[in-house]
């Protein structure tokens, strides 16, 4: 049975991080708000995801700074202490995510399914949700939309991007060749694919009469990569590392022909954008964690190197398991890339 019958009054969303995971949820918040219009949406967000959304139809945001500590926290508290929602959909198991669902008011607290509910999110929730057939993140946040009593159907997204965006990136776009956008960075180095190896699919592009522009953002590590990829090109990429806001990136995203990146913001902002992307995968099960609509287009080692690791395949393991081998991006080859790349951009 869904848990409401008739559109809820207010709903509060919890879910600070991280970008990806946040167009995630962009997903099934729009599903929402499809179904039950006059319904209030909160969404309580990170700083950094804040940069990306604001501006979202329908929902008002309550940033949070984790580096704020406590006093972050009785920020929000204080912010929110006059609102009783219909419930809280606590959308990220972290602790620091459920501490902060103690000064929420709401009749239903919802977090994840047993399977997916870890440090400890079951003891602040009084609901949970069923577990949904797809091991993908964003299905396990459909599955909250589907508690309350929405239908679910295939996630669309409208971002919040305006002309102006478009505008500041427009000219990074050839409209004569093919344009293809390199983000090479994750979070984690590991889940980094070899700079030597993007240089390699770069100077390919290249040679191919096809657009080259690099993304990153003003991380120093992230910087050094950008600048060892450059250096190896027997070009001048376009090079937009740091130069470019997240609603610009999203904007461009939404211009070019193809993405080529790890699992990373940038994999995620492709597929709200119809934008084709080729995820490279080795540590985490890109079922669950790689683009969406592209999930057929990943190039992963994870299976492989699951059976080595564990002697079963991931069908059999943890929802979350991550690997512990050494350079298994490595095993990423770049024909693999290319043979990709052919194919879209044929």
């Amino acid at each position: 049975m869904p848990l409401f019958d008739h559109a809820p009054k207010s709903l509060c969303i919890l879910r600070l991080s991280a970008i990806g995971d946040v167009c995630h949820v962009v997903a099934a918040v729009q599903q929402i708000q499809a179904y039950w219009k006059e319904t209030q949406i909160t969404w309580i967000i990170g700083k950094t995801e804040a940069q990306l959304l604001s501006g979202l139809a329908g929902v008002n945001f309550v940033v949070y700074d984790k580096k704020s500590g406590w006093k972050g926290v009785l920020a929000v508290w204080k912010q929110l202490k006059h609102q009783r929602f219909d419930a809280l959909l606590n959308m990220q198991t972290a602790f620091r995510a459920s501490i902060l669902s103690l000064g929420i008011r709401a009749k239903y607290k919802i977090g994840f399914s047993a399977k997916r509910a870890r440090e400890g999110q079951w003891l602040f929730t009084n609901r949970k949700t069923p577990e949904p057939q797809n091991p993908h993140v964003l299905d396990g946040f459909m599955a909250f939309a589907a508690y309350l009593g929405v239908p679910i159907s295939a996630p669309h997204w409208h971002m919040p991007i305006d002309d102006i965006h478009r505008q500041a990136v427009q000219q990074y776009i050839d409209p004569n060749r093919k344009n293809v956008l390199i983000a090479p960075c994750s979070s984690k180095a590991e889940k980094d694919w070899l700079p030597e190896r993007y240089a390699q699919v770069a100077n390919w592009a290249y040679q191919h009469n096809i657009n080259v522009i690099l993304s990153a953002s003003t991380a120093p590590r992230e910087q050094k990569i950008i600048e060892k990829i450059t250096a190896l090109c027997e070009f001048d990429p376009v090079n937009l590392a740091g130069k470019t806001s997240l609603k610009e990136l999203t904007a461009l995203i939404g211009m070019v022909d193809l993405v080529i990146s790890p699992d990373s913001a940038a994999a995620h902002i492709a597929t709200s954008q119809n934008t084709p992307v080729i995820g490279l995968y080795a540590y985490h099960n890109p079922l669950r964690t790689g683009p969406y609509n592209n999930l057929t287009d990943v190039i992963s080692v994870y299976e492989q190197n699951a059976i080595k690791e564990f002697g079963q395949p991931s069908s059999k393991l943890a929802w979350a398991t991550k690997l512990k081998g050494k350079n298994l991006m490595s095993e990423i080859s770049v024909n693999d890339v290319i043979t990709h790349m052919q194919k879209w951009l044929s």
